[in-house]
């Protein structure tokens, strides 16, 4: 199977924040930025494993600062790693500013998606290959991020967590 470029996976979208997606206080509603966290990263990970995907988690999001009404919204989502058949992806969201086309980092999240095949069935990705230092970091702490998780789930045991063995050591 041919390995992929972290960068060949970046996706992105912009919105405008709509009365119909605001709460009383005239902010973007949580749900909402989460669905479109889900789409974007959704995007993503079909274009690291070209097959169907399915979210398998959410695992971190980040509401930093409310998202007003009528704000311009960039999600940029990036496959960070890719395990047998699931991929971690991180979303980082910014809103710009309509004056000045500045752009401020407000949320991120981190979504797992698994490719599966005509049954649903789990099925093999790609390598992951990242390049930039940013790639190469998202993509060491995602390993460590995947143990944590099978730890919790009780499907490793603490002792076979090498990558978080070596924060501690």
């Amino acid at each position: 199977m041919k390995k992929r470029k972290a960068i060949d996976t970046l996706s992105i979208a912009t919105k405008v924040v709509l009365p119909n997606d605001t709460n009383t206080l005239g902010n973007l509603f949580g749900g909402e930025l989460l669905a479109w966290m889900d789409v974007i990263a959704s995007v993503s990970a079909q274009r690291h494993c070209r097959r169907v995907v399915v979210t398998a988690s959410v695992n971190h999001v980040s509401f930093k600062k409310p998202i007003k009404e009528a704000s311009i919204v960039t999600l940029e989502a990036k496959v960070s790693r890719s395990f047998y058949s699931s991929m971690e992806i991180i979303i980082d969201v910014f809103v710009e500013n309509q004056v000045t086309g500045a752009r401020e980092k407000c949320n991120d999240a981190i979504y797992t998606f698994v490719a599966v095949d005509q049954n649903g069935g789990p099925i093999q990705v790609p390598e992951l290959v990242p390049e930039s230092d940013e790639e190469k970091e998202r993509f060491e702490a995602a390993l460590r991020r995947k143990q944590l998780s099978l730890i919790l789930a009780e499907k490793m045991k603490p002792s076979e967590a090498s990558e978080l063995k070596r924060l501690f050591a």
